[in-house]
């Protein structure tokens, strides 16, 4: 069951990641991809459905951590869409306003789950059995509405509720971002700085980045780490991932930008060490 759902789920990242976030067609890729999760959960449910669980230790660790990573993809997703299709227009003012009433109500979410974001936060597990395996709830647990209207074959009490906190954070990041773009936009107007290099160079040092973890202790979503650098080197790298896809498909050399850094990089020393 765990390999069939960790296999599902990074099939899903890798599709999710092949769709284009660009401003012209970004609400038809956040569409498509809630129908990507949709899928996804659906074939999930009726493999549980004929398969079950071998124990409770193992529904637990599937509707703790397994479900959640899907579900929470697919709240992210539907926010991120009803945030675009509902932002203002207007200025610099309104749209910062628009968003910071988004992050209030973020926050509104953990003031009344308090409780619950300390107990998964801190790995706990003294209520697991109350909290993720089925039929087991408690309605002196902070049960959502959500619960008693969802088919409880494939439903805990609180696996949404984990679903929801792993969403938030990264919707928080979205808003922080688009309230960061002015203020980045600005700066970099004042002080441009142009990528001169390749594009498949850039994406060649922006995975490598993402992958050892050096932004935001390995936190940051590769999306932001591209857009941000998009912003600083005044350049347009388009379909990131379908680039990447090529770099990884290199029979040979598939470092070649970072090895040239690397070469460049000793070249430098040794000369300066000889004068």
């Amino acid at each position: 069951m765990i390999n069939y759902c960790q296999t599902i789920i990074s099939e899903l990242d890798d599709r999710i990641n092949e769709l284009t976030y660009e401003p012209s067609n970004s609400l038809v890729s956040y569409e498509n991809a809630i129908g990507l999760v949709l899928q996804k959960l659906e074939e999930i449910k009726k493999y549980i459905k004929k398969n079950g669980f071998k124990d409770d230790e193992e529904e637990i660790l599937f509707f703790k951590q397994l479900k959640p990573q899907l579900v929470s993809k697919l709240i992210y997703f539907n926010s991120i869409y009803k945030i675009e299709t509902k932002r203002p227009r207007g200025g610099d003012k309104t749209i910062k306003k628009y968003l910071n009433v988004e992050l209030s109500k973020i926050k509104r979410y953990f003031d009344a789950n308090l409780e619950f974001y300390k107990y998964y936060r801190t790995n706990s597990t003294h209520l697991d059995n109350k909290f993720f395996l089925r039929g087991k709830h408690d309605i002196k647990l902070s049960l959502d509405t959500y619960y008693f209207e969802a088919d409880h074959n494939f439903t805990t009490s609180h696996d949404y509720k984990v679903a929801k906190i792993i969403a938030n954070d990264l919707i928080q990041v979205y808003l922080e971002d688009q309230l960061s773009n002015n203020n980045q936009r600005k700066l970099f107007e004042t002080t441009p700085l142009n990528w001169t290099g390749s594009k498949t160079s850039l994406i060649e040092l922006i995975y490598s980045l993402h992958s050892q973890g050096s932004i935001d202790n390995g936190n940051a979503d590769i999306k932001i780490i591209a857009k941000t650098f998009e912003n600083m080197f005044n350049i347009d790298l388009g379909d990131f991932y379908h680039s990447y896809l090529e770099l990884k498909g290199r029979k040979i050399n598939r470092t070649k930008f970072l090895d040239s850094l690397r070469d460049a990089l000793i070249k430098r020393m040794d000369e300066q060490d000889e004068k």
